[in-house]
């Protein structure tokens, strides 16, 4: 069903290649972000099965979760030999906490623990992770060394380029954690405030490019066609990619990208059928992951995420919700695909008025998050 993606010879199109972090190789420089509630086990393992991503991450972790060996946490972190190589990512705010917690990380054979420093939700900012720690980069820089000089695996940060517009302080921050021997630098084109909202600003990325010598950086924010990595790498000069949501409406996006910016040109959509055997197969991982009546609960909200690349999906979206049974997957696609045949052609295809968005990715105005706004010692 799924074909792993062959990386094709270099030429002077090809920007997915491998990529030297730190000591680890990986064989492309297109990489899944967390994203809290998506990239868990199951998802992973179908990114890993569709093939084109060099890495990928956990969710964010709480470090003294993790160490505490909190239930959530350790299902957050759990594994396969498919999934590799990984990397977790942490947040907290004691040095000691992170260091200890990447130690562990290493002990369990993880690749590479990255830092999350950018993100926007109030109850991991409000104790100073997350975004608050681009307020203060002596301590952010302390948690980073005490972490480097810990482990041997590489370990990153992921941030975005500040507070608000008036406090764009990741090109300073990006300094700050090379000096102290981070391996990579993620920014997500958005400041805290904006959240999801609005457009990724490439200008900010550029100027964290511009503003380390030796680390690299990696693009993230809107990224949702093989033609948004292009200009990500074309107008930030980045060195590798990240990609959430856009993998999580299209997991075949790694692949895509990879395939165009090699050769130039766009590969074919999958059909129908491809989107409904890769939604199958992920339902399948994630029962046998959680268990029936949790994975179902769970696919819920991952299958109202597959719908969008498939068209009307009023009937599907209106079944699915109730979902409790891999059997009952089975009877809804069916149900469905009964129903969508008002849409198509006689050639099966959708009329053209029916066929999806290439996006589908437009931003809620609920993602904004009111933030205070003045100067960083407001924060």
């Amino acid at each position: 069903m799924c074909v792993r993606l062959q990386i094709l010879p270099k030429s002077r199109m090809d920007w997915a290649m491998s990529f030297a972090l730190g000591q680890l190789t990986l064989e492309s420089n297109l990489f899944l972000s967390p994203l809290a509630g998506y990239t868990n086990l199951p998802f992973r393992l179908i990114i890993r099965e569709i093939g084109g991503a060099g890495l990928c991450t956990t969710d964010l972790v709480n470090a003294r979760s993790l160490l505490e060996k909190n239930r959530k946490a350790l299902q957050l972190i759990q594994t396969r030999l498919q999934d590799r190589p990984l990397a977790v990512q942490l947040y907290g705010i004691q040095p000691e906490e992170m260091r200890d917690a990447a130690v562990l990380l290493e002990s369990l054979g993880v690749s590479s623990v990255d830092i999350n420093m950018g993100c926007p939700v109030r109850k991991i900012c409000k104790n100073g992770g997350g975004s608050s720690m681009m307020a203060d980069h002596a301590k952010a820089a302390r948690i980073v060394n005490t972490m480097v000089n810990a482990v041997k695996i590489p370990v990153t940060a992921k941030m975005r380029l500040g507070w608000d517009d008036e406090n764009l302080t990741a090109p300073g921050l990006a300094r700050a954690l090379e000096d102290v021997g981070v391996a990579a630098i993620a920014v997500h084109g958005r400041t805290r405030q904006q959240g999801f909202s609005g457009s990724v600003n490439l200008a900010g990325i550029r100027a964290v490019v511009e503003a380390v010598q030796r680390v690299p950086v990696i693009g993230n924010g809107d990224i949702t066609t093989p033609q948004t990595a292009k200009m990500m790498f074309d107008q930030t000069g980045c060195a590798a990619i990240s990609i959430g949501r856009g993998a999580f409406y299209n997991p075949w996006i790694f692949r895509h990208v990879a395939h165009y910016l090699t050769t130039g040109e766009l590969p074919p959509e999958p059909s129908f059928e491809e989107h409904v055997a890769v939604m199958k197969h992920h339902l399948d991982f994630m029962v046998e992951i959680f268990g029936e009546r949790q994975g179902c609960r769970m696919f819920r909200k991952v299958a109202l995420q597959y719908s969008r690349s498939l068209g009307p999906a009023k009937e599907f979206h209106k079944l699915v919700v109730r979902l409790s049974t891999r059997a009952e997957f089975d009877d809804i696609i069916a149900a469905y695909r009964a129903w969508r045949e008002q849409f198509l052609d006689g050639n099966g295809d959708l009329l053209p008025q029916y066929e999806p968005h290439p996006l589908g990715l437009a931003a809620e105005p609920a993602s904004v998050v009111k933030v205070p706004a003045g100067p960083n010692e407001l924060w």
